[in-house]
């Protein structure tokens, strides 16, 4: 018997796990494409529409796997491919403490991972052809878009360092220093 993997399904297998799962120990049997795509905006759709139960889309994000370029949701017993338009999780918010080099930022993402910037979790800016734009690496290679307005709080809070013989824009956190631009380039 053929079974054809779907969101329920997904959502039943995981279900009673405690903790985050530990999709990295998971490699299941490859069961295909599946209907879902993550929105550049953070939203999560399912056969066109979105899937507006929260916890739904927390629970599929704890279970998103990347490998190369492409993106799965993995239990222990099925692995589906699913589309990203852009980051698979998107930063609403950032809390700060201290200042300058003792800076710490404390990111959260819409699915309400919590990551702080640093050794390991780097801050960094893509060129995506119309604007550099800002993301920061949660986990076992996610990636998260830092929304707009979480961006615009973060430059309130970035100072000018020298960097490879260069005077740069960036941001410190956890005691390392992430560049944004070169000094030069802001008007």
């Amino acid at each position: 018997m053929i079974v054809k993997p779907d969101a329920d399904g997904l959502m039943k297998a995981v279900a009673k796990q405690k903790g985050p799962p530990p999709v990295h120990l998971w490699n299941p049997p490859f069961c295909g494409p599946i209907d879902m795509r993550i929105a550049r905006d953070g939203t999560w759709f399912y056969l066109g529409t979105p899937i507006g139960r929260e916890r739904m889309v927390k629970l599929f994000s704890s279970i998103l796997k990347r490998e190369g370029e492409d993106y799965f949701l993995v239990t222990p017993a099925e692995k589906v491919q699913i589309v990203v338009d852009d980051a698979p999780l998107l930063v609403v918010d950032v809390t700060a403490t201290g200042e300058g080099r003792d800076q710490v930022l404390s990111f959260v993402t819409k699915t309400e991972d919590e990551v702080v910037a640093g050794p390991g979790h780097a801050i960094e800016m893509r060129d995506r052809g119309f604007e550099a734009t800002p993301y920061i690496h949660v986990r076992a290679g996610l990636w998260a878009l830092i929304d707009r307005k979480t961006f615009y709080r973060l430059v309130e809070l970035g100072c000018h360092e020298e960097k490879d013989g260069d005077s740069w824009f960036g941001l410190w956190s956890q005691g390392a220093f992430f560049p944004v631009t070169r000094s030069q380039d802001l008007t």
